[in-house]
């Protein structure tokens, strides 16, 4: 299916992109309401991505929000099953902008499978987050981590919940200095956050950085977690996706909802994530679920300013005609410009702020160029 940038926004080939391509992973649309109960959200706050809500008073007097986040809604509304449950979708949330601090409609994409979730599963989803930023841009990085392995790293390391937060704050600033002060204020021998310190220097391709950790590392549970990097690094590369993934363990998510991989998505010209996602299963036995889960979001709203600089134009060609011109051959003027593939406005006047590629005007049949910008 291809997409004709003249016809739709940006964002709305995106979203046609995305669905093709979830979809083809028999991914099934899920759609939701606008708005949940408010304690759905106020007792999972942390999972959220801004504390600021939108709330409102139902008839029946229920205290209600317009939706902050897709992920917890699923989870509420979906039922443990056996096998594994697929499903992506496309709505908009609501949130205070991190730039005015005003309520924002944005519109998200992602996907979550939900049940036996296994390591084919895990690959999937971590190969599709890949192919979805490619949807976006050629010149993208999918950087990987995994809270197994962060977790056996700040257990091996005798500090209090205070410290251990603060060790996780500076792994995810890549602070190596933040996890020597943590070190002197619990007053601990800094060689006993070695590995703390190595995670944090740790960082590449996947296949170099796992021959590292294999050199760093030692337990069950580092194992585990190692073999699924691999797993996922195997289906990367089958898919000639591998060389854009790096393993960078400052990609940190909350570890009392997240357990197994994590991951974040970037492309270039935009700063700051545009996908985000990992494998939640603390947070699905938070909420009384018994099944795993893995899925991610695409922030569509963060590519406004790739949108921006990528689109010059509001329109390829305005036709101007006057009051003798002929409905035909107007008709037939846009009808030839339209099938040439260029998009086309056609009016009287000269728009004032429209930005355009070309401007015509109708001489009886004919066209005659008067501005040309491309």
């Amino acid at each position: 299916m291809s997409f004709n940038d003249s016809v739709f926004e940006n964002d709305e080939i995106i979203v046609f992109k995305l669905r093709e391509l979830y979809s083809r992973y028999g991914y099934a649309k899920y759609r939701m309401s606008k708005f949940e109960e408010y304690d759905l959200y106020v007792q999972n706050k942390d999972f959220l991505v801004s504390e600021n809500i939108i709330t409102f008073t139902d008839v029946d007097g229920k205290l209600m929000a317009l939706k902050p986040d897709v992920t917890l809604s699923i989870i509420k509304n979906s039922r443990d099953t056996v096998g594994v449950q697929k499903m992506y979708y496309n709505e908009n949330v609501y949130r205070a902008s991190s730039d005015t601090r005003a309520f924002k409609e944005i519109m998200q994409t992602g996907l979550e499978a939900f049940g036996d979730i296994d390591d084919y599963c895990i690959s999937e989803v971590v190969l599709l987050a890949a192919k979805s930023l490619e949807c976006i841009s050629e010149d993208y990085i999918l950087d990987i981590s995994h809270m197994g392995i962060v977790s056996e790293a700040l257990n091996s390391v005798s500090v209090s919940e205070k410290g251990r937060k603060a060790m996780l704050k500076a792994l995810g600033e890549k602070n190596v200095s933040g996890i020597s002060a943590v070190c002197r204020e619990e007053g601990i021998d800094e060689a006993d956050a070695g590995l703390l310190k190595n995670l944090i220097t740790i960082y590449g391709e996947p296949c170099d950085v796992i021959n590292k950790l294999k050199s760093v590392v030692r337990g069950e549970r580092f194992d585990s977690a190692i073999t699924e990097l691999e797993n996922i690094t195997e289906v990367l590369a089958q898919n000639g996706c591998a060389h854009k993934v790096r393993i960078d363990f400052s990609v940190i998510n909350d570890m009392g909802y997240y357990s197994g991989v994590v991951f974040k998505g970037f492309v270039n010209g935009v700063p700051g994530g545009v996908l985000s996602g990992g494998q939640y299963d603390n947070l699905m036995k938070k909420m009384s679920r018994k099944n795993g889960a893995i899925g991610f979001a695409v922030y569509l709203d963060v590519l406004e300013r790739l949108y921006d600089d990528n689109c010059k134009f509001d329109v390829d060609v305005v036709l101007l005609y006057d009051d003798n011109a002929r409905l035909c051959d107007i008709n037939n003027a846009v009808g030839e410009i339209s099938q040439n593939g260029e998009s086309v406005i056609a009016q009287k006047t000269k728009p004032e702020k429209l930005k355009y590629k070309r401007l015509i005007k109708l001489c009886g049949t004919e066209v005659e160029t008067i501005e040309n910008n491309a």
